[in-house]
């Protein structure tokens, strides 16, 4: 006689392997902005917002890929570092700043080819939109491409 697995035991099982692989986000999936990633985990510093914060709203001083679709608050004096990892066949564009509050100041060298390393300082109160963008496929002469296109922006409230 063959033994026979209820369909509730298969559909339980089912679910929690959706909701298992739901909760995590690695460096080369689909972030919760629906942009690709490929780099390693950023490194943030997180303390309490503040009451008068928008919600959603983070403190944080150092930002890459993953951080995409994000809203960052900064005091005014803080500055905060973008390092966008790319490669030399998918490179970031130079990270742009549109609005008020923050002024470009000096990131540093980039290293590796296809890298966009970005520094600003908060100089006084305001929101800025700060964004990049790469290609989403690796372009070879003689083979077939995609035109798709990454985007990475943030958004920054300076109070």
């Amino acid at each position: 006689m063959r033994r026979s697995i209820p369909h509730t035991t298969l559909a339980v099982a089912a679910i929690a392997l959706v909701l298992a692989g739901c909760g995590g986000r690695s460096g080369s999936g689909t972030g919760a902005s629906g942009t690709v990633s490929s780099s390693p985990t950023s490194t943030r510093t997180t303390s309490p917002t503040p009451t008068t914060s928008p919600p959603g709203c983070t403190a944080a001083t150092t930002l890459g890929a993953r951080d995409s679709g994000r809203t960052v608050c900064l005091a005014v004096g803080d500055t905060l570092r973008i390092t966008l990892d790319g490669t030399a066949k998918r490179p970031w564009k130079p990270v742009t700043a549109k609005g008020s509050g923050l002024q470009a100041t000096n990131s540093g060298f980039v290293l590796q080819p296809g890298d966009a390393s970005a520094a600003f300082k908060a100089v006084r109160d305001g929101r800025t939109r700060l964004e990049s963008t790469r290609p989403l496929c690796a372009t070879q002469p003689g083979r077939v491409s995609c035109l798709g296109i990454q985007e990475w922006w943030v958004t920054v409230v300076v109070k």
